[in-house]
């Protein structure tokens, strides 16, 4: 595909050639191990193991670099898997990076519990703030980590400032884009040097897979996560790789659904008298609004709020939801409802990213924004 095509077209086109042999318009499940060689060392289409490279994999590569307008798109078995082939690729014992004071439990947990082990150093910045990120930039910094909007207090950085310091650090830009989706939000086109997915969200869509991605703004790191990818072997399987590629045909149609969904749904609890406070970038009191309306296509389909009454209140709300599943993960048709502080983000409690224990998040999903209002009015009544 080219740059003259829509994002809907790319999405639906890119990578999914139809098949040689029998035309079929959806790419087969290479559901394969092992290749047949033509001699030794004659490989059909570069195949050969299918941990070095897959077809129905490839094809979901080619179309992760196209929708982020990327050099080289890298899928891989989950969206920390991503993470950690990343981080090994791009860091040394004693390097530094910079990551946000707001980010995914997860991510925060592979940072304090596993790559310090190697004897990288990480500190936490407030990456809304370029100025604090600067003020947090060691000598041996090697990456500035991002989310926006962040996971999950919604916060907004602005990327392309963003990676003018990371530039003059001669650091690499890491943006996680999960919350925005490739179609409300493209951070290598604002200078981001890197793009992180969990596909398993907004881009698989459906809650029936597990997957991360990675895609670079430059061939050579591509190269260089590609050799890790399959050095270390954390990469996506065949059907996994299909479900995803089959659920990026839909995503711009469903994120226009979440966004109006969710707009309706933070309106509803800016006004409601037991709510406390309303985490969302379509508000315009909110500190990084101007900034998501700057970067990024409408403001998705995430939402978080403060519950007044505190902490049993919140566990409360969470447990009277009806059509709001409580469930953890995001991005799913299925609206979800969750309390970060003993879910999500239950590996931060005690850190600089512990969130408040009266925070509740909602990844609202395509049902009739009618019956979502009438469900959490009555949660919350």
């Amino acid at each position: 595909m080219s740059d003259e095509h829509s994002f809907e077209t790319i999405a639906i086109h890119a990578g999914n050639t139809a098949d040689p042999l029998t035309g079929a318009v959806v790419p087969p499940i290479y559901q394969v191990s092992t290749y047949k060689q033509d001699g030794v060392g004659g490989l059909r289409g570069g195949y050969e193991y299918s941990r070095s490279a897959n077809p129905t994999r490839s094809a979901l590569e080619e179309n992760l670099a196209a929708l982020e307008g990327g050099r080289r798109g890298l899928a891989f078995a989950s969206g920390l898997a991503a993470e950690d082939c990343l981080l090994r690729t791009l860091l040394s014992p004693g390097d530094h990076v910079v990551i946000p004071n707001d980010a995914y439990g997860g991510t925060y947990r592979l940072f304090a519990k596993v790559v310090s082990r190697w004897g990288v150093e990480w500190s936490v910045a407030d990456t809304s703030d370029p100025a604090s990120v600067r003020a947090a930039l060691r000598p041996r910094t090697k990456a500035i980590w991002v989310e926006t909007p962040s996971n999950p207090l919604l916060g907004i950085s602005d990327i392309a400032a963003l990676a003018e310091v990371a530039r003059t650090a001669g650091a690499k830009l890491v943006v996680d884009n999960t919350f925005a989706s490739p179609y409300l939000q493209q951070p290598l086109a604002l200078g981001a040097d890197v793009v992180v997915h969990s596909t398993t969200k907004y881009m698989g869509g459906h809650s029936d897979v597990v997957g991360g991605a990675l895609i670079t703004a430059d061939n050579t790191l591509g190269d260089e996560l590609a050799y890790h990818q399959n050095a270390m072997g954390a990469i996506s399987g065949p059907f996994d790789a299909w479900l995803v590629l089959r659920g990026v045909k839909t995503l711009a149609v469903r994120m226009d659904r979440h966004s109006e969904n969710a707009t309706r749904v933070a309106d509803m609890l800016a006004r409601h008298p037991k709510v406390a406070k309303v985490y969302y970038p379509g508000l315009p009191e909110h500190p990084g609004h101007e900034i998501a309306a700057k970067q990024m296509k409408s403001f998705g389909g995430m939402v978080s709020f403060q519950v007044a009454g505190g902490e049993q209140a919140a566990i409360e709300v969470c447990g009277r939801a009806k059509v709001f599943t409580l469930g953890e993960s995001l991005g799913g048709v299925e609206s979800l409802i969750e309390h970060p502080g003993r879910m999500t983000h239950a590996s931060a409690a005690g850190s600089p990213l512990e969130v408040p224990d009266d925070l509740i998040r909602l990844s609202v999903g395509i049902e009739s924004a009618d019956d979502l209002l009438t469900d959490l009015q009555q949660a919350l009544a």
